[in-house]
């Protein structure tokens, strides 16, 4: 025990926690915890589970992190939580583990911020540069790709995509999956329709003017066109390479089990 580590919080003996890191007060964790360099845990945090953290992670009071998943399927199987470096883990925020009928693992990158009341459930696979706003709630398989960013209350239901640098309005309901570059709000009962191009975000994220419209002009073809969505997919991959097209092409190239969020009306 170190200097480091406050004398109230209770941390098994198998824990393996790197002595740069701080425990704050009436903290617990687990037996089978990981957590690397100079993180902090401010108080009043748990943290269980198989659950490997990296660098630079911060955790505000009462974050539960690593704890079975609410899964009725699951009888105690051996899974596991991975967090990468530099993300923040605002108050009341909650991550479970993965199931072994999702692949064992749930997943967190790099430099993501978790905004208070937000809850992430088993199996999901958060990019890199993520904002989740508070208390959004992601269900079981979700998948939030790289810069994307969901505000605050939004609920994506199961095994659904955000695509990157993708933006979510607060208080909708996603239940298809989120094209790149698209921002979708809710509409008719807050359920999420697309409405256009994530400008804003691209300008933010470094991509020039010619992306930018080249990426809208792809997008509007793409919902505006009649086709069926296996011949929008088809013609898609004949567009020219860029950077941001090919973002586009890899998104679709994964099947989607549950459609692709659309407009109400012509973009």
């Amino acid at each position: 025990m170190t200097s480091n580590f406050h004398p109230t919080s209770i941390i098994s003996e198998k824990a393996e926690i790197d002595q740069s890191s701080f425990i704050g007060p009436y903290c617990i964790i687990g037996p089978n915890v990981k957590i690397g360099k100079n993180c902090k845990l401010v108080n009043n945090i748990t943290i269980d589970g198989r659950t490997s953290i990296g660098d630079d992670c911060n955790f505000f009071p009462f974050s539960v992190i690593g704890m079975i998943p609410q899964d009725l399927k699951y009888k105690g199987e051996n899974t596991s939580l991975e967090i990468g470096n530099n993300n923040i883990f605002r108050e009341h925020s909650t991550v479970h583990l993965g199931t072994d009928g999702g692949g064992g693992t749930t997943k967190i990158g790099n430099n993501n911020l978790v905004m208070t009341g937000t809850h992430i459930a088993h199996d999901c696979i958060i990019g890199n540069n993520t904002v989740l706003s508070h208390h959004v709630a992601l269900a079981g398989h979700v998948e939030v790709h790289d810069h994307a960013i969901l505000s605050a209350m939004v609920g994506v239901v199961q095994f659904r995509r955000i695509g990157s640098f993708s933006m979510v309005g607060g208080l909708c309901a996603v239940d298809a999956d989120i094209l790149p570059f698209t921002v979708a709000s809710g509409a008719k009962g807050s359920r999420a329709h697309i409405n256009g191009i994530n400008i804003i975000g691209m300008k933010r994220n470094g991509f020039s003017k010619e992306e930018i419209s080249n990426v809208s002009d792809v997008v509007k073809s793409f919902f505006n066109d009649p086709e069926t969505l296996k011949n929008r997919i088809d013609k898609l991959k004949k567009v020219q390479f860029s950077n941001a097209n090919e973002i586009i092409k890899n998104f679709l190239a994964n099947e989607t089990k549950n459609g692709i969020c659309h407009p109400l009306s012509t973009l």
